[in-house]
Order: C-alpha cells, then sequence, then structure tokens
C-alpha cells in the first residue's frame, strides 16, 4: 500500500461537514426494531445505518444473530429512509449475501482480522467490488497483522479502504471493555496518513457513559469519524446491551463534540495542538495507570517485610534501582536531575506504602 492517497478518495467525494457517523444497533433483532431506529436516525448526521447480521458470540449459547433474514431489513432501511447501510462479513457466504442485498458498507470484525486465512478468503469474495470495506483491528495488538489484513483486500482491487480502532483485548481488568492502546492507532495514522480510520467508541469502552469522552479523543487524534451503536432500549437490547446508546443521546454526543476543521494557519496550528495535548493526555493516565500497579507490588513487599520483620528501607536495593533508571533515563533522552527527582517521590511513595502494611 505504498500509495494510500486513492483510498481517501472516497471520503472525501461525500463532501462531509462533520467526521463520518456509521450508527445503529448492535444486532438485528427484528424488523420492526430494525426500521424504528433508522427511522429515528435518518435525519440527523449519520451517515451510515449498521446492523450486525451474523453475531458469532464468545461462547455459544447466546443470541448469535438473525442471520440472512436481516439483509431484507437493511433494503427496507434504505428504501424507507434513504440511509446507506453497513454491516460486519465473516466469510465468503456473508460477502455473497451482502452484495446480493446491496449492503454499501461492509466491515471485517476483530476476531476474522487476527485471521491471514479469513483475510484472504474475504479478498477473494470482494475482488474488485467498488463497496466500502473497513476492517477492524485484530483482538491483539499487532500493527503488522492489522495492515496485513488491508493490504490483502488491496491486493485484490479493492479501492475504497479505510479501518476501525476498536481497541485490544487484555486479561487485565480495566475501565474499558477493550484497552485503546491509542499509540498503536497514532503509529497506524503515521504509517498511513491518508488511509480512513474510524474510531468504535462502543466496543472500547463497553459502556454507554463512556462513549463522549473517547469518541473526543478520537476526533482530538484526527480520526475520520465514529461508529457508535445505538438502540431505542438499550437496557434490553439482545447483544451488548450496556454500551448501546438511544438515537436521542446519540444525536446529543455529536452535537457536544468538538470538530476542529482545518481551514487556515491558526485552525490548523489548533487541530496540531490539540492532537498533542491529546497524546499526552493518553500518557499521562498510562503513567497513573501503571504508578498505581507498581504501589500493589510494593504492598505486597510490605506484607513480605511485616512476615519476617525485615526493615522498610534496604539501601542497596534503592541505590542498584537509581543507577540502572539514570542510564534508562540518559538512553530515552532524560537528565540525570529529573530521574533523581521522579525516583526519589516513587520511592518515597512506596516506602509509605510498605510502612502503613509493616506498621499496621
Amino acid at each position: 500500500m505504498e500509495n494510500s492517497k486513492e483510498m481517501r478518495t472516497w471520503l472525501d467525494d461525500m463532501g462531509l461537514d462533520h467526521p463520518l457517523v456509521i450508527a445503529g444497533p448492535c444486532s438485528a433483532e427484528t424488523e420492526e426494531q430494525v426500521l424504528r431506529i433508522a427511522h429515528e436516525l435518518k435525519d440527523t448526521d449519520v451517515n451510515y445505518y449498521r446492523a450486525g447480521i451474523w453475531k458469532p458470540r464468545t461462547r455459544p449459547g447466546n443470541f448469535e444473530g438473525v442471520g440472512a433474514l436481516g439483509l431484507k431489513w437493511l433494503q427496507k432501511v434504505k428504501a424507507e429512509t434513504g440511509l446507506k447501510t453497513a454491516t460486519e462479513v465473516a466469510n465468503r457466504a456473508h460477502v455473497e449475501l451482502a452484495l446480493e442485498h446491496d449492503v454499501d458498507l461492509l466491515w471485517v470484525g476483530a476476531r476474522s482480522t487476527v485471521s491471514p486465512f479469513i483475510m484472504q478468503e474475504l479478498a477473494d469474495a470482494l475482488e474488485g467490488t467498488d463497496k466500502i470495506v473497513l476492517v477492524k483491528n485484530p483482538v491483539n495488538p499487532d500493527l503488522a497483522l492489522w495492515l496485513g489484513g488491508i493490504e490483502r483486500l488491496h491486493t485484490a482491487g479493492i479501492k475504497k479502504l479505510g479501518a476501525i480502532h476498536r481497541g485490544f483485548s487484555t486479561y487485565e481488568k480495566t475501565k474499558y471493555r477493550n484497552i485503546p492502546e491509542w499509540q498503536l492507532a497514532i503509529e497506524f495514522q503515521n504509517k498511513f496518513p491518508d488511509l480512513p480510520l474510524i474510531s468504535d467508541p462502543s466496543h472500547i469502552t463497553g459502556n454507554r457513559d463512556m462513549i463522549f469522552d473517547v469518541s473526543q479523543t478520537a476526533l482530538d487524534l484526527n480520526f475520520d469519524g465514529l461508529m457508535i451503536e445505538t438502540h431505542f432500549d438499550p437496557d434490553n437490547a439482545w447483544s451488548d446491551a450496556a454500551q448501546q446508546v438511544t438515537p436521542a443521546k446519540l444525536v446529543q454526543i455529536m452535537r457536544d463534540l468538538k470538530i476542529r476543521k482545518e481551514t487556515d494557519s491558526e485552525a490548523e496550528y489548533n487541530a496540531k495542538l490539540s492532537n498533542l495535548r491529546a497524546q499526552i493526555d493518553i500518557l499521562d493516565n498510562q503513567l497513573i495507570e501503571a504508578m498505581g500497579k507498581r504501589m500493589k507490588v510494593s504492598d505486597g513487599i510490605g506484607e513480605l517485610k511485616k512476615q519476617k520483620n525485615v526493615a522498610v528501607l534496604q539501601s542497596n536495593r534503592w541505590n542498584q534501582i537509581l543507577g540502572a533508571m539514570i542510564l534508562e533515563g540518559e538512553s530515552k533522552g532524560l537528565s540525570e536531575e529529573f530521574i533523581l527527582k521522579m525516583f526519589k517521590a516513587i520511592h518515597q511513595e512506596s516506602i509509605n506504602h510498605q510502612e502503613k502494611i509493616v506498621n499496621g
């Protein structure tokens, strides 16, 4: 993909004065549900109406989609509202059925992106299509795997390509359903600045109350659009209830989001400054999270010292850490003075944690 500019053409041709918006229910449940949500979205900034037709779940036994019947409901959406339609495909049969029912935008899910075999099957099935095809990042943070899937589609002659950042799975319990790993998305943009990149805050957060904040961060990082799940009765949705918002809430989110346009030199400066500040905010949050984890380890050390009646302060160990960190800091362009101040503060906090436990 040496020249990704041609991939942006489809987005530029839309002539939007706002980020691209793809919205609709996680799953198509009934014809009435699909049409009702579509009618509530038809006069908004939503550009594509999404609905999951095939919904493979992590574990069997849960609702796994209505199947091809839902494609007929999407045809009705287009006929009645004029909204273009979008759905996920995971194999050749899905592709053939989606194209047969004139779905306008297809996306490849995170579980499919992890497999080059699946991506090649989809590329073969989609070869030469003029439909828009978006590829979600794989469930694991592997940039090469993500790009490799897109490259297979590009090699198959698909010109209207883009990517969806939906976060990454982790064994750690965090406030996110799928941790954003924003730095990987930033690296993706740096490698292919002309490849449209869409954020999926619904799957990143797993929590409707966090949708706005993640959406704003994505826009501050110059993402091209958003994919947000919406349902008129989110709490009773058949899948992913916690992360869906009502159409009214979606409209409010779109109104409240700050869109930074590059119309002149000052606006370009502000946009770049906002992007860099957003990156700083992300890294600051990662620092705080890392410090929290470090202090939990210190608590464990405090428990051991209490059991063995060992003094909290171990000077030899402290000097070893400090010397190693000064050298490591220098390799990263950080001054010795800064490293000393930072690690003295960290060390003191660690001592405070351990003393509370030992003296408790």
